[in-house]
């Protein structure tokens, strides 16, 4: 995955934790990414949809999931 459209969907996630009841933003739906070595630092992602994403080598250091 491109580093744009990662932050892209980490942004729009972002929106829809703060939203109330999800009305803004998107839920991040990276089932199967690949998220090899990406930088995830201090990303919040609970609540994201990470099944069968690989997340070798990705760095998630402050990352909350």
């Amino acid at each position: 995955m491109k580093d744009d459209e990662l932050k892209n969907i980490l942004a729009q996630h972002g929106l829809w934790l703060e939203s109330k009841d999800g009305k803004d933003g998107k839920r991040a739906d990276l089932r199967c990414a690949s998220l090899r070595f990406a930088d995830l630092r201090g990303a919040d992602l609970r609540c994201a949809s990470l099944r069968g994403a690989s997340l070798r080598g990705a760095d998630l250091r402050g990352a909350i999931i």
